[in-house]
């Protein structure tokens, strides 16, 4: 038996458009939605914004998310997210599960950097308190600002 699915709840596809949107507030509604057992897509993923002083976010993913280093051999080191799609991934990751259940949910996320074709036109909104409108612009930096400092060439794809 399935318990992420309610009796009598179709799962749907929602498609959110992460552009404004704030990172840890976006990626706690679409853990509710993936463990309800929607399929979520998210497209523009390097507009994604994440509230703070923009130097010390870098700073913050270059010491936490990168992680440690190898003295040996930088062949040898941990490969860490340096893409705005896996940093959302990431991001949404720590809030499920860490059991089956989580593992099956995070399997129905889909992110892009862009707007596939097949979604133009079918992203919604989040609602106001979701979005970094209230943030004035030195208070926050977005995900593409943070990738492209640790090193995501902006053509790359996401593996």
């Amino acid at each position: 038996m399935d318990m992420a699915q309610p009796k009598g709840v179709e799962a749907k596809e929602v498609v959110i458009d992460g552009e404004g949107a704030i990172l840890g507030r976006m990626a706690s509604l679409i853990a509710k939605l993936l463990l309800g057992g929607h399929r979520v897509i998210v497209v523009n993923a390097e507009k994604v914004a994440v509230s703070g002083d923009p130097r010390r976010l870098v700073e913050f993913y270059r010491d936490t998310v990168l992680g440690v280093r190898s003295h040996f051999s930088h062949k040898w080191r941990p490969k860490r997210p340096r893409s705005p799609q896996r940093l959302v991934i990431k991001a949404v990751r720590g809030m499920l599960p860490k059991d089956k259940r989580g593992k099956d949910a995070l399997s129905r996320l889909r992110v892009f950097v862009g707007v596939p074709k097949e979604y133009a036109g079918k992203a919604s909104k989040l609602p106001e308190g979701f979005t970094a409108a209230k943030l004035t612009k030195a208070k926050y930096a977005t995900l593409g600002e943070i990738a492209r400092q640790l090193g995501w060439k902006v053509g790359a794809s996401a593996a």
